[in-house]
């Protein structure tokens, strides 16, 4: 998205035309598989803004996450919400749904927030995009980069220093062995590098 707003009118021409011919919508981050399967999915903070910064509001995003993803029947299986962006690994099986429920999330967040910080107008959220899990070893290598994310980003130095993620509880549920058996089996190394080519 960022590098767009980098690129010439004729640049940009050239790159709605392409993702058309591909079948993509012209700006919106394309949803290319639509089935009942696991997902990963992102939502970033418009322009990467640092909005969740402080640990109660990102545990206020991961309640209202889970109430609106659980009432309707979803199962979250990994989540680990940064200062501007979330992943989950979530089961979906009904794509359409989604949208409605990211704007239910994004909706409230945003209003709220924009009045606690005095900044009403502001555009907190943009679109949301998902990744249809391939393989048992997607899905692994997928809990394992969502649990990694913090350290990637420079929050952390390790996974287990930050809160908002499910590392803790799988570190609970299954013990510090099964997640290093995990890291090593399934490594987050160039994780989706070539997906899309």
């Amino acid at each position: 998205m960022y590098e767009y707003n980098k690129l010439s009118l004729q640049e940009r021409r050239e790159l709605v035309n392409q993702r058309l011919e591909r079948g993509f919508p012209p700006h919106s981050p394309p949803h290319p598989i639509q089935i009942e399967t696991f997902y990963l999915l992102t939502a970033a903070c418009y322009r990467h803004q640092s909005i969740l910064t402080t640990s109660s509001r990102r545990q206020q995003l991961l309640n209202l996450i889970f109430e609106q993803f659980i009432n309707r029947g979803f199962e979250i299986t990994a989540w680990a919400i940064l200062m501007n962006h979330y992943h989950l690994l979530v089961y979906v099986h009904d794509f359409q749904e989604l949208g409605s429920i990211f704007q239910k999330i994004h909706g409230s967040t945003s209003y709220q927030w924009n009045l606690e910080d005095k900044q009403r107008g502001r555009k907190v959220w943009y679109r949301f995009s998902d990744r249809a899990i391939r393989s048992e070893r997607h899905y692994q290598a997928t809990l394992n980069y969502i649990h990694y994310n913090p350290v990637k980003h420079n929050c952390v130095d390790s996974p287990y220093d930050w809160n908002e993620s499910s590392l803790h509880w799988y570190l609970e549920v299954y013990g510090r062995e099964w997640l290093r058996d995990g890291w090593v089996n399934y490594p987050v190394r160039d994780y989706g590098k070539g997906w899309d080519d």
